[in-house]
């Protein structure tokens, strides 16, 4: 079978996966990393909101959303 991945400057800008978001909780997160996981803006109440979530539910929080 031959190899049919396109590279990734061929892909449109629109579609490329995001490099800059982790996935797993196996490593820290930080309110951003939440934020961004979820597709929110980096605002202060996004930002405060994702803070809130990881102190109640701790990796859980990003579990929910990054599988």
């Amino acid at each position: 079978m031959a190899d049919e991945r396109i590279p990734v400057d061929r892909i449109p800008e629109g579609d490329r996966p995001r490099m800059d978001l982790r996935s797993g909780a196996e490593t820290p997160v930080d309110p951003e990393d939440l934020v961004l996981a979820e597709g929110k803006d980096l605002t202060e109440k996004n930002i405060e909101e994702a803070r809130r979530k990881l102190a109640e539910l701790g990796p859980a929080a990003v579990e929910r959303v990054v599988p």
